[in-house]
């Protein structure tokens, strides 16, 4: 096990300095890891762009940290569905109209354990076009913003990643023969923390190493995740482990995000989460990675199939 650098309490976010004059890129605040992530960026001085689907919750969630931060605080919503990629196109070029600076981008929204196979807009399975295009298209679309500012690109992986096949199903990724609603989540969020690591080895053969990538988990938190997206029994079985020491809360789950987001001089080769109990909950650092998920050949591979799947090429 890796020694924690931030010591026996491991990482938390005392150690944010003041934000004013940044700006932070969000998908998914309207509840559990994002909401408590924009929180608490709003309360060290940030700007904070929340990208979110339904606007109703947009507009509550911005009027709760209102009344939590006051009304000065800097906080804009932008609609935009991950599922849709018209949308999300939208969404980034509505962001890069409005934002000129992103210190960094964090690609919090996800869905998971969909019980029965659906697809997008774009024919992908939902939880790979919602996970994995969903972000890999916005990451493309803003990156020259990102590059200008320096900036960073944080993606929300999940233990999940480790919990299904151990490599990408390149021959069938919509699950179209014997679907699985934990091996498709597994699937996108394998595809997501392994795009982030191809990503990283892109900028550095392009020299451009001041774009950093970093992946990142919440461990078991609390939030709405399974409760949105899951089947009855995973809601069930879900909610009996909120009750357990096994879960953190939300607020803790948005610690790795926000480390990877602020942190001075972490290394992007590690992967960051909870180091307790199988990862699930306990103090915030690097932990091991399995090594599928950096697979050089399948990463390659996964990267274009992405970019040909999106019709999005990078301008790395």
């Amino acid at each position: 096990m890796k020694k924690n650098k931030f010591g026996k309490l491991g990482w938390t976010p005392e150690r944010i300095g003041h934000l004013s004059g940044k700006t932070f890129v969000i998908t998914g605040t309207t509840s559990g890891t994002g909401f408590e992530a924009a929180q608490i960026l709003l309360s060290k001085g940030a700007k904070v762009v929340m990208l979110n689907r339904n606007l109703k919750k947009s507009e509550t969630t911005i009027n709760t940290l209102k009344q939590a931060l006051g009304d000065n605080i800097e906080v804009l919503n932008i609609r935009m569905d991950l599922a849709d990629q018209a949308s999300v196109r939208k969404a980034a070029a509505e962001v890069l109209e409005k934002v000129s600076h992103i210190d960094a981008l964090i690609c919090n929204a996800a869905i998971a354990q969909v019980p029965t196979q659906k697809r997008t807009v774009d024919g992908f399975e939902s939880q790979l076009g919602v996970n994995h295009y969903g972000h890999f298209t916005l990451q493309g679309m803003l990156f020259p913003r990102i590059e200008k500012s320096k900036g960073r690109i944080v993606t929300v992986g999940s233990m999940g990643y480790d919990m299904g096949l151990k490599t990408i199903k390149f021959d069938d990724m919509n699950w179209d023969k014997n679907y699985s609603a934990n091996g498709a989540y597994s699937q996108s969020k394998l595809a997501q923390i392994m795009s982030i690591y191809e990503l990283q080895d892109r900028l550095k053969n392009a020299g451009k190493t001041d774009v950093k990538a970093y992946a990142c988990h919440p461990g078991s938190s609390r939030t709405s995740l399974i409760a949105t997206s899951g089947s009855l029994m995973m809601r069930i079985i879900f909610g009996l482990m909120k009750l357990s020491p096994l879960t953190q809360s939300a607020e803790k789950g948005a610690y790795p995000q926000l480390m990877c987001a602020t942190e001075k001089d972490l290394d992007q080769s590690d992967f960051y989460g909870p180091t307790g109990r199988s990862n699930w909950v306990g103090p915030v650092g690097a932990h091991k990675l399995e090594p599928h998920a950096k697979d050089k050949a399948v990463a390659e591979r996964l990267w274009e199939v992405s970019e040909e799947a999106t019709g999005l090429t990078w301008n790395i």
